[in-house]
């Protein structure tokens, strides 16, 4: 079983058809190969034809007993699922042994948010006096203010800060480009330092046009922006465990409990799904508490 060509026409038919990005590419190709590696070790000597659920179940127990996470034995499968799909689609197969497969259950884990005071308290500790303080206060102002990745702050340009319109335009999941609207301290921040610090920055050929650049010239990476926002953690004495993830988990949380729509939200946060959104209306026992004791005509 030649595997490598079918996967080679997967390969083209997510570029294509389902137009994903490479790194998403790249993880379902790798996922559709931890399959075959599989067969391998259980000396499977069938073609794809005579693949049954049967397999593709002890294939599930197989990831399990390695120890995986309930989120990567999902990816995983999902991965089959849709190359098995690809594969009747294409005539390979005559049926398609993953349409009844079961997807692990998962339990959704609530990411970690900070309080607007946490938040507050990591801003009042940035030192505007140091060559970076003011790009760093810009930086956590976009990430909290606008809910951005930390991807799409890393790729934010100068030529998409629409100051007069305030929005900016950002590249997301899947190269999906979506407009967002930046306002209050955001704004006054990323003009203060656009128009400021920026300036003084010299920029590497290539990064002329990035937003925040590093002490190298270069535009942020990942990395940086984690190790900046541990250390304005760590100053502010604050314990829980973040990234810059936390940040816009903070936004959205924020957003949703202050009543902002939540379709709304989802636009601004870039998601595809709904679904995806809801995990912000988790409001703690306090919050509804408190929203009861104000808003309820017996309370």
């Amino acid at each position: 079983m030649n595997a490598e060509l079918y996967i080679k026409g997967f390969r083209t038919y997510l570029r294509l058809e389902k137009s994903l990005a490479g790194n998403s590419i790249d993880a379902y190709l790798e996922d559709v190969r931890k399959f075959f590696r599989y067969l391998e070790i259980e000396n499977y000597e069938g073609n794809l034809e005579n693949i049954t659920l049967k397999h593709l179940q002890n294939f599930t127990v197989f990831i399990y007993d390695l120890g995986l996470a309930a989120p990567s034995q999902a990816r995983i499968l999902s991965g089959l699922r849709a190359f098995f799909k690809y594969l009747r689609m294409e005539d390979v197969i005559s049926g398609n042994p993953a349409e009844l497969l079961e997807m692990p259950k998962q339990k959704r884990k609530l990411p970690e948010v900070l309080s607007i005071d946490e938040i507050e308290r990591m801003i009042d500790v940035i030192d505007l006096s140091t060559p970076h303080g003011r790009r760093n206060r810009a930086a956590i102002e976009v990430l909290y203010g606008c809910g951005l990745r930390v991807s799409e702050l890393c790729d934010l340009k100068i030529s998409n800060f629409y100051k007069t319109d305030g929005f900016l335009k950002v590249l997301g999941k899947g190269s999906k480009e979506r407009f967002v609207p930046i306002g209050g301290q955001a704004l006054k921040q990323l003009e203060l330092y656009i128009t400021h610090d920026r300036l003084q920055m010299q920029a590497v050929k290539g990064h002329e046009d990035f937003v925040f650049l590093n002490k190298n010239g270069k535009a942020f990476s990942r990395v940086y922006v984690f190790l900046v926002i541990k250390e304005l953690a760590e100053k502010a004495a604050i314990q829980k465990n973040i990234s810059p993830h936390t940040m816009r988990h903070s936004f959205a949380t924020h957003m949703v409990e202050g009543g902002a729509d939540l379709r709304a939200v989802q636009d601004m946060l870039g998601h595809a799904s709904i679904t995806t959104t809801e995990i912000y209306t988790h409001l703690d026992r306090e919050y509804l508490r408190e929203t009861v004791i104000s808003f309820h005509p017996r309370s």
